[in-house]
């Protein structure tokens, strides 16, 4: 056989280069097709609001190009849409890991890890996310949670210029005061988040504890009472704070009902009775404190502190010696009571 000529074996050459190269292009041509295809079947089971088979089309369309940005996010938006947080989590953080600058990927992680309270990765998305109208709110409510109280402080300040109208920023403000212990900087930040959503009823009776601590009875009052007709629970607790304080505001026959009340449904228990026994007192409302003792006594005839209360009642009447004969009746019952003659006043109730 003669020599195979060398121009005919390099036009083969080339021929095997060219097929070579040319069938990987076609199939990743193809490849992109498929993914475009599922994507835009996906987009239109979307707008039809079938969400199940949207999820599917784009976990199709990634399978022909994994890098596929726009699948990802939007098989996250869908996720959200069927409540399968975790997995549209999954979904950003994808797209994060394809698109670092997605803003759309960092604005919902932001968001998402501040929700699973990830508070430090919802901080590290914060920064990230430069021009997100939520970030600063974010990062001082994720402060908050970490008590990390003067940044905090500083982060919701901030935020709280920018949405004037957002009540769970006030309110944040003022548990983050609260548990700084500033009781007294707490108060207006409640009062503004209550006044931009009156149907909060647990943060309204918050602010009633608050008050009721700052010695503002009559505020207390009224933030109990709008915690009571925004649907708050009113248990025994809530009416019996709601009751010292109707006292303390001077509003005795409400707040006397009230624990009274609360008072009969424990007849073992004789604390709110005696409670308001010294309340009265200190009031200089000696009848009402008599009244009290007298039903103490009706209980039980040996009560000895009731006996020596009542005794100092008649002494701020001016019966002195009344009363002096009913304290030292009680002395005799009880002589721990004698260290109270030293005293002006009953020490911290009966």
């Amino acid at each position: 056989m003669g020599a195979y000529p060398l121009h005919q074996a390099m036009k083969n050459i080339s021929l095997i280069l060219l097929i070579g190269c040319t069938i990987p292009l076609k199939g990743l041509s193809n490849n992109s097709d498929s993914a475009s295809f599922y994507f835009q079947k996906g987009i239109a089971e979307k707008e039809a609001k079938r969400f199940l088979p949207a999820s599917r089309a784009f976990d199709k369309a990634v399978t022909f190009d994994p890098t596929m940005v726009s699948a990802y996010l939007e098989n996250a938006v869908v996720s959200m849409e069927m409540r399968r947080i975790h997995q549209a989590m999954e979904l950003y953080k994808k797209v994060h890991q394809l698109d670092p600058q997605n803003k759309k990927a960092i604005e919902a992680l932001m968001e998402l890890n501040y929700n699973y309270r990830n508070y430090r990765e919802a901080i590290r998305f914060a920064e990230l996310c430069k021009g997100c109208e939520q970030s600063d709110k974010i990062v001082g409510m994720s402060l908050y949670q970490l008590e990390d109280y003067p940044a905090a402080e500083k982060k919701l300040q901030e935020a709280s210029r920018k949405f004037e109208q957002d009540a769970e920023i006030f309110y944040t403000l003022g548990k983050n005061y609260l548990d700084m212990e500033e009781y007294a900087k707490a108060i207006p930040y409640y009062e503004k988040a209550v006044i931009i959503d009156p149907t909060k009823g647990r943060w309204m009776y918050e602010l009633g504890l608050i008050c009721y601590n700052q010695s503002k009875y009559q505020e207390a009052v009224a933030a109990f009472d709008k915690a009571a007709a925004a649907g708050y629970t009113q248990s025994s607790d809530f009416k019996e704070n709601l009751g010292f304080a109707a006292i303390y505001a001077g509003y005795d026959e409400r707040g006397e009902a009230l624990l009274l009340e609360l008072q009969s449904k424990k007849p073992g228990n004789t604390e709110i009775t005696r409670s308001l026994a010294e309340i009265y007192y200190q009031q200089r409302k000696y009848d009402k404190s008599l009244k009290m003792c007298q039903l103490l006594m009706e209980k039980n005839p040996d009560d000895s502190k009731a006996l020596y209360q009542a005794g100092l009642n008649f002494i701020k009447k001016g019966d002195k010696d009344r009363g002096q004969q009913m304290c030292d009746k009680a002395i005799e019952k009880d002589p721990s009571l004698a260290s109270l003659r030293k005293k002006k006043e009953m020490p911290g109730g009966l």
